[in-house]
């Protein structure tokens, strides 16, 4: 059992939470900026026609009082593009299944220039693939999207092609028009929705514009016709219901699971503390395992890296955390013996607030459990990763900026969501106790 007591009167626990707010707020601005779209005036235009915008599409869609793990909600903050990048992707159920969620937004003009969009959608695919996650993208384009740049990419196509080679199902609802990047959504989908009278679509390969004008919007081949829009995602939902879809992965081995035993409100202050170089992860790990129970691997070893086992939401993990202290050959080789054992036992792993060496990152790619990240980068090819809030914008390979305090939240979700797939290990790592790879 973790025993980390935070007094929250001292002066450096107030001075670290006030810094973790502000950067909070400076967060919220950027997540508001993003769920306006286009702006008001484009917004009101947009339900002047009648139609919704992608977050309502979204809420309607899914089950009602279910969560959503909103994915990079605030991409492109701190870049010449817009926040958000005028798509919305993310992690929800319908019908019971837990989906990735696709939805273009149609007030948010294009830019050719703009790489985030299509980085999301990307991501969202490839997320949806390594999970097997049936997606669902919910699709329109907006009138105004400036013309020009390059044509849609081939790696889109070939993530969103991946889903079809591994058997996870695709749907599409079409709701107006559609071009550029957003084209290949109801091309390359197993089953397409269109509202009647609104969807169009511009094919992948579209016939050369005549006398400088702009390329034909032609009605796509539909599956099935929707009166209107709520219609078109009454259909989805009738399509997911219809899968007979099982999770391949194991259920929580606990329910209910036990909270913590730590208020997660003095997440605050470790997330804001100025230095890390002397952070002790024990502190995160008793706010967010289940009663706080915590069984370290080789305490006496390796110090600089924590490592052990608990269970999150009833889900049993492994975790590998830092303590902000470069690690050397003794951390390395409590690294890579802890992956074997994670491997052996078919265990996710966590990974928080921590730098892998180059030993532990060739540990990591031998390694076929899911991973997921908190405050670590990219290392690992993780599942999925998040950061906390920090004095400049996360960058682009961040999931997403979340609170610290919704930490084990986040956590669960992504837990069950990797859970839809096999969770297995690699059995034998081809990694020696020692701490070196056999090669």
């Amino acid at each position: 059992m973790l025993d980390t007591a935070i007094d929250p009167r001292t002066p450096a626990y107030l001075e670290s939470r006030g810094v973790a707010l502000e950067r909070l707020g400076k967060l919220e601005a950027a997540l508001d900026e993003a769920r306006a779209g286009g702006g008001e005036k484009a917004v009101t235009r947009h339900h002047a026609r009648g139609k919704l915008l992608p977050r309502e599409r979204v809420e309607m869609l899914l089950d009602q009082d279910s969560p959503f793990l909103e994915l990079s909600p605030a991409a492109a903050w701190g870049t010449e593009f817009k926040i958000g990048a005028g798509v919305v992707t993310g992690v929800g159920v319908v019908e019971g299944v837990e989906c990735v969620i696709i939805a273009t937004d149609p007030t948010v003009p294009g830019n050719p220039l703009d790489p985030y969009p299509v980085e999301k959608i990307r991501r969202a695919a490839r997320i949806a693939a390594t999970n097997r996650l049936p997606l669902v993208n919910l699709v329109e384009s907006a009138v105004e999207s400036a013309a020009g740049g390059p044509p849609p990419g081939a790696g889109l196509a070939r993530d969103l092609g991946r889903l079809t080679v591994d058997r996870v199902p695709t749907f599409c609802v079409v709701f107006g028009p559609t071009s550029g990047d957003a084209a290949y959504l109801p091309e390359l989908s197993d089953y397409t929705i269109m509202v009647r009278g609104h969807a169009r679509t511009l094919t992948v390969a579209p016939q050369p514009a005549v006398n400088g004008s702009a390329p034909t919007m032609m009605p796509a081949p539909a599956d099935q016709l929707a009166e209107d829009e709520r219609d078109g995602l009454r259909l989805a939902r009738q399509c997911v219901r219809r899968l007979n879809w099982r999770k391949c992965g194991p259920l929580p081995r606990t329910f209910p699971p036990a909270p913590p035993k730590y208020d997660p409100d003095d997440l605050l202050s470790v997330a804001g503390a100025e230095k890390k170089n002397d952070l002790d992860p024990r502190e995160i790990l008793a706010r967010i395992l289940d009663g706080s129970d915590f069984d370290e691997f080789k305490p006496t070893l390796g110090t600089a890296l924590v490592a052990g086992w608990g269970e999150l939401h009833g889900y049993p993990i492994g975790v590998l955390a830092g303590t902000g202290v470069p690690h050397s050959a003794a951390e390395a080789q409590k690294a890579v013996h802890f992956i074997q054992l994670a491997n052996a036992t078919d265990t996710t792993l966590v990974f928080l607030t921590t730098q892998f060496g180059p030993t532990e990152i060739e540990a990591l790619a031998h390694s076929a459990v899911p991973h997921l990240a908190i405050d670590t980068g990219r290392a690992g090819d993780p599942r999925f990763v998040f950061s906390w809030p920090a004095d400049q914008p996360a960058g682009r390979d961040d999931d997403g900026v979340i609170d610290p305090r919704d930490t084990r939240t986040v956590l669960g979700l992504c837990l069950s969501a990797v859970h839809s797939a096999v969770v297995e290990g690699a059995g034998h790592v081809g990694v020696f106790r020692s701490g070196k790879v056999d090669q």
